[in-house]
């Protein structure tokens, strides 16, 4: 109470007063100076006990706003007469009244874009899996084998391209409850790299690891977001070695992907994360979605992903996951 300025003013006020007030009584008479002593007393006790009563219905006014504020729905203000904490009180229950509001609506947005993705996933699959199925009947003797390898190309891009773009609507979306599990990074990185070995050994890459630690996350998203960053190391290197490093520590878990490759380009960096930005070196196929994904994925998780080049040539990434929310 005593660190408000107004309240500190006011006490420096009542003690000037108080003071001349008892001089100038005892100086009459020395019951004058009683009777002063008296109502300084008295009005000493109605200010500061005024004063407390007003400040303890600010802290549990303040104490119910954070309640409120941690998901707490069945809060309501206590109804307080005090003049402007009233005012305050019939502000703030319209304010709580109208976030209420919107979040239900903002609810059954998400409620219903999950029914929509879920009805255009069904809509797009089902035409994709009868021209797979078309294919398969044709033999390869047909005319036109060419084009038909060309269809085959363009559907697994298709595929790939509306999975992407699913998996990133149900994350705006907020319809994703990631699992909080133990992951350690060994068993992350076995499982991303599985897919990538034949394709390593084709270019002549090589593969090296330091794994230690371990982090709080969903293995499945996170084995996406892994793979989409280290399939843009893989793209972006011809011959060279793909190093992965992790540790941990109290106060976040750290793995770093690099490459020696010809590094990143400088313009690049700014929106290399951005969704559909394809950079200066992206190939023809390039859609712009997979590292997009990966941080959605890993920022979702309580994670940073950073992008950078390493001095001595290359792309490097940084991700780390924090054990408490930053």
């Amino acid at each position: 109470m005593f660190r408000n300025r107004e309240m500190k003013t006011s006490v420096l006020l009542f003690v000037c007063l108080s003071g001349a007030g008892l001089v100038a009584g005892f100086m009459l008479h020395a019951n004058a100076g009683w009777l002063a002593l008296s109502l300084c007393l008295c009005f000493g006790f109605y200010l500061f006990g005024s004063q407390a009563v007003r400040y303890r219905h600010m802290r549990r006014m303040t104490e119910e706003i954070d309640q409120i504020l941690h998901g707490n729905d069945q809060i309501t203000l206590a109804s307080y007469q005090e003049g402007d904490l009233s005012i305050l009180q019939n502000e703030l229950t319209k304010l709580v009244a109208r976030l209420r509001e919107q979040a239900d609506l903002l609810q059954k947005e998400k409620c219903l874009m999950a029914d929509s993705i879920a009805d255009i996933s069904h809509q797009i699959r089902t035409p994709l899996t009868s021209v797979n199925l078309m294919l398969e009947s044709i033999h390869p003797g047909d005319q036109g084998e060419k084009q038909i390898k060309e269809i085959e190309k363009q559907l697994v891009r298709v595929q790939f391209l509306v999975g992407s773009l699913l998996k990133m609507a149900r994350l705006d979306a907020g319809t994703i409850a990631f699992r909080q599990e133990t992951i350690t990074f060994e068993e992350l990185i076995g499982q991303v790299m599985a897919p990538f070995a034949i394709l390593m050994e084709l270019k002549g890459q090589t593969l090296h690891t330091e794994l230690a630690g371990s982090y709080t996350g969903d293995l499945l998203w996170s084995r996406e977001a892994f793979g989409n960053i280290i399939k843009n190391c893989i793209d972006h290197m011809e011959q060279g070695q793909l190093s992965i490093q992790s540790r941990e520590n109290p106060l976040f878990s750290e793995i770093v992907i690099r490459d020696t490759g010809a590094g990143l380009d400088e313009e690049d960096l700014v929106r290399l994360f951005d969704r559909f930005y394809r950079g200066k070196s992206a190939s023809d196929e390039s859609v712009g979605i997979g590292l997009s994904l990966a941080k959605k994925i890993i920022v979702s998780q309580n994670g940073t992903i950073k992008a950078e080049n390493h001095k001595n040539g290359g792309a490097m990434f940084t991700v780390r996951f924090y054990k408490s929310v930053v």
